[in-house]
């Protein structure tokens, strides 16, 4: 497994890592409810996924093996996590924490000493796992809950 930057022959592959990451491994957040999946996944697609790669102050980055996408992750310039998703058939197998690494490395790079992310329930106990704390009180959004967070890198 490699991890690289995004390009957009990997725009069909990666949404389908994202929408099936929210479906079969979140359902802590989502609860099985058609809206709140609806209002999650409505972003993941294609042409906001090329859409992605060409903003400016932001890295998209993808986890492969191969031709095969495994993960996707983004991480601006000033050191927000915007997305860290890793598909079913890769879980457990070290994909998301290489993955965070990397965006982690990518926000030093861009001169922060501090990486911010909104966790969902799902994901909580990982990032606590990797060193974030909790910056502030859960943020009850769209049906769901999210974690501000952060670390020092």
């Amino acid at each position: 497994m490699h991890i690289r930057e995004a390009l957009p022959d990997d725009a069909e592959a990666a949404c389908s890592v994202m929408r099936r990451s929210i479906a079969e491994l979140c359902h802590a957040d989502h609860r099985n409810d058609p809206a709140i999946l609806a209002r999650w996944m409505g972003n993941k697609t294609p042409q906001n996924f090329r859409t992605w790669i060409e903003q400016l102050n932001n890295s998209l980055l993808v986890a492969a093996e191969g031709d095969v996408v495994l993960g996707v992750g983004s991480v601006t310039d000033a050191g927000r996590i915007g997305l860290n998703y890793v598909s079913p058939d890769a879980r457990f197998q070290g994909v998301s924490r290489a993955l965070l690494h990397a965006l982690e490395w990518r926000g030093a790079q861009r001169g922060n000493s501090k990486i911010t992310l909104e966790s969902t329930k799902t994901a909580r106990r990982f990032y606590l796992s990797n060193g974030y704390t909790e910056i502030g009180k859960p943020i009850e959004a769209f049906g769901t809950t999210s974690f501000p967070m952060s670390k020092i890198l």
